[in-house]
């Protein structure tokens, strides 16, 4: 394959995979459980999933690494643990896609807050990301996705560690939304333009917005970004708002509905296209019917 960024350069649109932690609960992770020991306890889980997204058709499929940094795997004591786990769910992707697709590192947020508001403080923050990264580098990522941020200081920092281990690997930084009546801001009080400028300053390849309320909002967000900047624009919604049905967790934005807003995406000029949470490989699927009939992909 050629590098993801010669091709997002060259206007191509990528479609990415869909929910890992949808798939994981339907396959047995249980709430308050670690999901990234699943990678160590039940790797066939791990390979089943990444199976399902490449048939799907997705050009990105993510390592089961969201919560895989030594912060976060401290609530489970299983710090210590961080090259196995992380490294260890690189090579189940790798193995799967051989070379058919891009195997992304994800790296959520580390569940603390950073001084003043909270007791972590810039480097430990900083040396915590650039651990899980270095381990997921180690054994060979195509590129490094930061995702479902609020903080614009923890999503900076997480950059900037991806980039002081490797400048070569192309960095993915997304952030997550609401929809206020001044427009669109994370809870930390982060809007679009600023997540540009903080982006660009720490260096991020690719740039956009993931997680969410549904993908109408989307579209918006997606067009904010591309009047703002050049760099390509990654967009993973989730299916609609979770509610709760007969005791469990349900999103209604069908495989169809994706579809059809799709469309809408690639005409804002989104470069990579996937979902969030509660979608499916079917949603994946749909989207790979829509990309592959666009022009901006028969080139």
């Amino acid at each position: 394959m050629n590098p993801i960024l010669e091709r997002l350069k060259n206007g191509e649109v990528l479609v990415a995979d869909g929910a890992l932690g949808t798939m994981l609960f339907q396959r047995g992770l249980k709430p308050g459980e670690c999901p990234e020991l699943f990678n160590l306890t039940h790797p066939e889980i791990l390979v089943e999933i990444a199976s399902l997204y490449l048939q799907a058709g997705a050009d990105i499929i993510q390592t089961n690494t969201f919560g895989g940094s030594p912060l976060k795997l401290s609530n489970y004591q299983l710090e210590a643990r961080i090259k196995e786990i992380n490294g260890t769910a690189v090579s189940i992707v790798k193995k799967v896609v051989d070379d058919k697709a891009y195997v992304s590192g994800s790296c959520g947020p580390s569940g603390e807050m950073l001084e003043p508001y909270g007791n972590i403080e810039e480097e430990t923050m900083y040396n915590s990301f650039k651990e899980q990264i270095s381990a997921m580098i180690s054994v060979g990522i195509d590129l490094i996705c930061i995702e479902t941020m609020t903080d614009l200081q923890e999503i900076m920092l997480a950059v900037k560690a991806a980039k002081s281990v490797s400048i070569r690997t192309p960095v993915m930084a997304t952030m997550t939304y609401d929809k206020v009546p001044k427009g669109f801001y994370t809870i930390m009080g982060v809007n679009i333009e600023k997540t540009v400028e903080g982006l660009t300053e720490a260096g991020a390849d690719i740039i956009g917005s993931n997680c969410g309320h549904g993908i109408d909002d989307m579209i918006e967000i997606a067009k904010q970004f591309k009047t703002i900047s050049s760099k390509p624009i990654v967009i993973q919604s989730n299916a609609g708002l979770p509610e709760n049905k007969d005791n469990e967790i349900v999103y209604r934005e069908s495989p169809s509905y994706f579809a059809e807003k799709t469309i809408e995406l690639i005409e804002a000029g989104v470069s990579i296209i996937g979902g969030c949470c509660g979608t499916t490989p079917e949603h994946i699927g749909a989207i790979r019917k829509v990309v592959d009939s666009t022009s901006r992909n028969k080139i």
